[in-house]
């Protein structure tokens, strides 16, 4: 552990001197200034699943803040889509079920007209938060801030993550406009889109916002079939509310409708409790999760399906899971589903667009030296019980593949007004999924949409999405 940091202070021994050649010894500033650095260099050396990838001390700024550090240092494999998986925390973080800083308590996309025009479009907002107080709701098109237009560059950080003050948002009804042709008649498209102002929503200071893993829980009757619908946002360190909820209802349901499209991820040892819950009864005992680690430590753990873990000691008992998925949906959620699939194979039906594609997970690391800082390192492979893990590239695929349409109204969670859960509702009905036509390619199995995929893309061909929320969340696999 020593010889990188033998290391760096020969290569500093020019400033150390200079630090100490006036009379007055000031190389432990020097030391200071490297000495996390030095740390997290040296146990990625050891511990990080692409450890071959690391850059040399040579090529490293060691006077960078740790996260860009370790950005410097990770490996492209470590990254998708912008996003490191690796991460540097600050134990003034604090508890991850509450928001890291005052907030509103809402979640949105950011939406842009071919006008030019920012909006931000509501995906769902928080119980408990100045959002909810404030009357916003899902669906609800933000046009305007304080009057002025909404910024692409930082409107995530002004809104949603750390807003400084109370705001006024202006809200908007979408009206895109139909083309009249030469020939008088309207064709079925839009030439271009505007909103008109229906009124304001005064935002109060922001504060610090409990943020709930289950944010909607309820039994819902689907052509006289009793089905338990769960929206549930990222795998916490508190399992025990899933399970409550399995045990408020049941027997009362026959289906289960598992949400995870804002889902990110989590805690791994979460998403081991919430598998055994779903799992059936012959997988107890059974291989949950493989977790294999670099050549180095050459090592693989095996997690189970572990009965213990659950306060009634037996899983729930069902016909069909259905799950929703998305870009954002990632990390501990994938794991819950590829590690289902082999036992409960055509009975795991995924619905939405293919999962973001996270296949490895990071582990805690910490220093006494540096005891403020928690390193999250990836170190795991993950794989199922029958050894698959190559979802990197392409996520996991649904069975019924459809994307949620910003551009029309969004519906209520757990009804058919939500246009993902459209086509489960009708394979409840029916036991198949409708089948849509795809210009120019005959029937298919895929869901008419026009947005895209992890949140970018297009609807009604006039207005784009630019980013979501979700996207700037961590996507998470936590070894605690």
């Amino acid at each position: 552990m020593r010889a990188i940091f033998n290391r760096l202070v020969l290569a500093g021994t020019v400033l150390a001197g200079l630090l100490s050649s006036c009379g007055e010894d000031r190389s432990g500033e020097y030391y200071a200034l490297i000495t996390t650095k030095t740390w997290i260099y040296n146990v990625m050396q050891e511990n990080y699943l692409f450890y071959e990838d690391i850059p040399s001390e040579d090529e490293l700024d060691f006077f960078d803040s740790p996260q860009d550090f370790l950005s410097s240092a990770a490996s492209s494999k470590d990254k998708k889509n912008g996003v490191l998986f690796s991460h540097v925390d600050s134990i003034a973080t604090g508890s991850r079920a509450t928001s890291t800083y005052p907030c509103f308590g809402f979640e949105a996309a950011l939406v842009r007209t071919t006008e030019g025009t920012n909006t931000m479009r509501i995906l769902y907002v928080q119980p408990d938060s100045p959002a909810k107080e404030a009357g916003l709701k899902r669906g609800d098109w933000v046009i305007a801030v304080d009057g002025e237009e909404i910024s692409q560059s930082s409107y995530y950080e002004d809104y949603i993550e750390r807003p400084s003050g109370a705001h006024t948002f202006t809200l908007g009804k979408y009206n895109p406009y139909v083309e009249i042709p030469d020939d008088g008649t309207a064709e079925d498209d839009y030439n271009y889109a505007e909103f008109d102002t229906i009124g304001v929503v005064q935002l109060p200071a922001p504060r610090y916002v409990e943020e709930q893993d289950v944010l909607e829980a309820k039994p819902i009757e689907v052509s006289s079939h009793n089905v338990l619908y769960i929206l549930y946002n990222e795998f916490g360190e508190n399992a025990d509310a899933v399970e409550s909820i399995f045990t408020q209802y049941a027997g009362q349901f026959s289906d289960i409708i598992l949400d995870l499209r804002y889902n990110p991820g989590g805690y791994v040892s979460t998403s081991q409790v919430i598998s055994t819950l779903l799992a059936p009864q012959s997988a107890m005992g059974q291989p949950f999760l493989n977790m294999t680690y670099n050549d180095k430590i050459n090592k693989t753990e095996t997690l189970l399906f572990d009965p213990s873990l659950l306060s009634t000691g037996t899983p729930a008992q069902y016909n069909n899971l259905y799950v929703i998925t998305s870009g954002n949906t990632a990390s501990a959620s994938e794991i819950v589903i590829n590690c289902l699939r082999p036992y409960i194979n055509g009975r795991l039906i995924q619905v939405g667009a293919p999962t973001f594609g996270k296949n490895v997970a990071q582990q805690l690391f910490t220093d006494t030296n540096s005891p403020n800082i928690e390193l999250w390192l990836t170190t795991t492979y993950l794989s199922n019980s029958q050894g698959y893990y190559e979802y990197y590239e392409d996520g996991l695929l649904p069975d019924f593949e459809i994307e949620e349409n910003l551009g029309e109204d969004l519906g209520e969670f757990g009804t058919p007004g939500d246009s993902l859960l459209a086509p489960v509702f009708y394979h409840i009905a029916n036991g198949s999924f409708p089948v849509t036509e795809v210009p120019g390619e005959g029937s298919s199995n895929t869901g008419s949409s026009l947005s895209s995929r992890n949140g970018h893309g297009s609807f009604a061909g006039k207005c784009k999405i630019i980013d979501n929320s979700i996207n700037h969340r961590l996507k998470l696999n936590l070894l605690n």
